[in-house]
C-alpha cells in the first residue's frame, strides 16, 4: 500500500529525520572540502542551518502545514551559516512558500515545491555555479517534474527523486574539474542528499520518535563584542517624555494584512503614540511604538493574528535609573542632552545617545587580529572565520547593536558574505552596507580606506576598489592526500593558498611561506605584511620576517601577531 500524502505531522517527523541525518555525517561532509585544510565547514554550516530551524518545527505543538512553512523558513533563514547554509535556507524558504497554503502535500505539491525552491535558491547567488548544491537541487527538481503526473505514491516518488539527485551529485566532478582533481564530489550537494534521505527514513518510519526529541537552543557560535564603547554624558537632565512605555512585539499573521489592513494600524498606532516603526512581510509584522497605553496597541494588534517576542520597557523608569548612575559615577550634575521625545527615542533605542552616521562590524578570530581592527574604528566583533562561520541572526545582532544609521559589514571570508547580506536584507531602521572582503587582508585595506567626509556609497565604492588591489595568502596544513592546481599534496604538508588556488607546498613552515611569498610578490609590489598565528611562536615570526627582508629587500615588511586560529600565516601583499 502506498502513501498518496503528507500531512503536517508526517512532515514535522520527515523534517526533523532530515535534520538528524545531515548532523549525522557532517564531519565527513566537512572532509569533502576540496582543499584539504584543518577547517572544512560545510558539514558543520548545514547542520547549524537547519537545526536552527529543527529546533523551531519542535516547538510547533500542534502542527499545520502554514506553521510548518513559517517556522521553516524562519528558523533556516535566521540560523544560516556559510554559503552552504544559506543556499540551504533558501531552498526551504522556496518550498516553504509553496506548501504553506495546502493541508496535505501530493507529489504535484512536491514536485512544485522542490521547483519553487531551487528558483529561489538560484536566485540569492549571484553568479551560480554549477557542480554545486543548486546542480544537485536543480536535477531533483526537474525530475519531480517528469515524474509527478504519472505516479501518486509518495515514497516511489520521493525514492526515485533521491536516487536522481545522487546520480547528478555523482557528476559534479565533471563539471567542476576542481572537484574531479581532488577526487571528492560536492559537499554542499552531499550535504543536500543527506537531509533527504533522511527525510525519506522519517516518512518509512525507520527514524525512531525519540530520537528526534531534544532539539535544543544551540549557544551563538559567534559572539559580538563592543571594541569601541561609546561613552555617555556625566549626567542626563529630566527629559520631558511624553509617551512613557517602549512597547515592541511581532505579529504572526492569521488574517487578511494588506496595504488597506497596514495603513489603517499605523494610523491607529499614531493616535496613542510616536516613534513608530511598522515592518511587514508575507508572514510577520514587526512593531515598535512609544505610548501611555501598551494594551491598546496589543488590543489592536491581536485582531490581525497571535503576538510574539513581546517587549515593553519604562522609558521613565530606565531614564531616572540612568540619572543615578550617571550622577553615581560623575559625582555632579551638568551637561546635555536633547530632550523631548528625540531624547526618550535614544533611551530606547540602546541608551547611547543620537547614532553616529557609520559604524563597522569586522568578523576576525584573534585576539591580534581583533586589536587591529579595534584600532582602525572597527565598532564590534563578530568572532568568527574558516572555522566558525557567523549565522544571519548573529549579524543581525550585531547590526542592531551598533549605534549608526549607516553600518558596513566586513565578513572577511567568501564563506560568510551571504550570510552578511541576508542580515542587510533583514535589518530595518539602519542602512547595512556588506563589503564583500573574502580576506582579513582585504578587511583591513578596506576599513584604512573609509573616508567620513565621502558618502556612504562613494565610501562603499572606494573600499571595494581599494581591497581589490591586495593579494593574501594563508598559510596551514594538509589533513589529507590529493591533488589540486597540478601540486601533489601529501597529508602533513604545509600549504601556501592565495586568492585563486595553491601557491606553494612543502615539508618545512618556513620555506612553504618564502615560497608562498615568491608566488605573492612581483615588480609592483610596495607593502607585506605578515601575520603569525596562535600556533605559530614569536621566534619563528621574527625569523620568517628577517629572512624575507633579506629576500625581497625591495618591499617594505612588516610583522604582527595576529593570534588567529588554524593558519600559521595570513600574508598581505600591496
Amino acid at each position: 500500500m502506498g502513501m498518496k500524502y503528507i500531512d503536517a505531522g508526517m512532515l514535522r517527523q520527515a523534517f526533523l529525520a532530515g535534520a538528524k541525518g545531515l548532523e549525522a555525517n557532517k564531519e565527513w561532509i566537512n572532509e569533502l572540502n576540496v582543499f584539504p585544510v584543518p577547517d572544512g565547514d560545510t558539514g558543520t554550516n548545514m547542520t547549524m542551518t537547519i537545526l536552527a530551524a529543527a529546533k523551531e518545527v519542535a516547538s510547533v505543538e500542534k502542527p499545520t502545514m502554514e506553521s510548518l512553512a513559517k517556522a521553516i523558513s524562519s528558523g533556516s533563514l535566521r540560523g544560516a551559516r556559510g554559503n552552504s547554509g544559506v543556499i540551504l535556507s533558501q531552498l526551504f524558504r522556496g518550498f516553504a512558500k509553496e506548501i504553506k497554503s495546502v493541508d496535505v502535500i501530493t507529489t504535484s505539491t512536491l514536485a512544485r515545491a522542490m521547483n519553487r525552491g531551487t528558483e529561489t535558491a538560484y536566485k540569492a547567488v549571484m553568479k551560480p555555479k554549477e557542480g554545486t548544491i543548486l546542480t544537485v537541487a536543480r536535477g531533483m527538481a526537474d525530475r519531480a517534474a517528469e515524474l509527478a503526473p504519472g505516479t501518486e505514491d509518495i515514497l516511489d516518488f520521493v525514492k526515485e527523486v533521491i536516487r536522481c539527485g545522487n546520480e547528478v551529485l555523482s557528476r559534479t566532478p565533471d563539471m567542476l574539474p576542481i572537484l574531479k582533481e581532488a577526487g571528492v564530489v560536492d559537499s554542499g550537494g552531499q550535504g543536500l542528499m543527506k537531509v533527504l534521505e533522511g527525510a525519506y527514513d522519517g516518512l518509512l518510519g525507520k527514524t525512531a520518535p525519540e530520537s528526534l526529541a531534544g532539539f535544543q537552543p544551540r549557544p551563538a557560535a559567534a559572539q559580538t563584542e563592543r571594541a569601541a564603547g561609546e561613552r555617555l554624558p556625566a549626567a542626563f537632565p529630566e527629559a520631558d517624555i511624553r509617551f512613557g512605555y517602549c512597547t515592541e512585539f511581532i505579529i504572526n499573521l492569521e488574517k487578511r494584512y494588506g496595504r488597506e489592513e497596514e495603513k489603517t494600524f499605523k494610523a491607529y498606532l499614531e493616535s496613542i503614540g510616536d516613534s513608530i516603526v511598522v515592518v511587514s512581510d508575507d508572514e510577520l509584522v514587526k512593531v515598535h511604538v512609544h505610548t501611555n497605553d501598551p494594551g491598546l496597541a496589543i488590543q489592536k494588534a491581536l485582531g490581525f493574528g497571535s503576538l510574539s517576542r513581546m517587549k515593553i520597557d519604562n522609558m521613565r523608569e530606565e531614564h531616572e535609573e540612568r540619572l543615578f548612575k550617571a550622577a553615581a559615577d560623575a559625582g555632579q550634575g551638568g551637561g546635555q542632552t536633547p530632550a523631548g521625545d528625540a531624547a526618550a527615542d535614544d533611551i530606547c533605542r540602546d541608551g547611547r545617545g543620537a547614532r553616529k552616521p557609520y559604524g563597522f562590524i569586522a568578523v576576525c578570530a584573534g585576539a591580534g587580529m581583533g586589536e587591529i581592527f579595534k584600532g582602525l574604528g572597527a565598532d564590534y566583533l563578530i568572532e568568527g572565520g574558516q572555522t566558525m562561520n557567523p549565522s544571519t541572526e548573529d549579524m543581525l545582532n550585531a547590526v542592531e547593536a551598533v549605534n549608526a544609521e549607516t553600518v558596513f559589514i566586513l565578513p572577511n571570508n567568501k564563506n560568510i558574505i551571504l550570510a552578511a547580506e541576508q542580515a542587510a536584507g533583514l535589518a530595518e531602521d539602519q542602512t547595512v552596507l556588506v563589503l564583500p572582503t573574502k580576506t582579513i587582508p582585504q578587511g583591513i585595506t578596506a576599513l584604512i580606506n573609509f573616508s567620513p567626509e565621502r558618502s556612504a556609497s562613494e565610501n562603499a565604492a572606494q573600499m571595494t576598489e581599494e581591497m581589490a588591489r591586495v593579494k593574501s595568502g594563508q598559510l596551514t596544513y594538509a589533513v589529507r592526500n590529493t591533488m589540486i592546481d597540478g601540486m601533489e599534496i601529501e597529508e602533513g604538508d604545509f600549504m601556501g593558498i592565495g586568492d585563486d588556488g595553491m601557491l606553494a607546498v612543502g615539508k618545512t613552515l618556513e620555506r612553504t611561506a618564502l615560497d608562498t611569498l615568491e608566488a605573492m610578490i612581483d615588480g609592483e609590489s610596495e607593502l607585506v605584511t605578515i601575520y603569525y598565528g596562535a600556533e605559530t611562536a614569536a621566534e619563528d615570526a621574527k625569523r620568517l620576517l628577517k629572512r624575507a627582508q633579506e629576500r625581497f629587500s625591495q618591499c617594505e615588511i612588516e610583522c604582527h601577531d595576529g593570534g588567529q586560529p588554524v593558519y600559521y600565516y595570513v600574508i598581505s601583499v600591496e
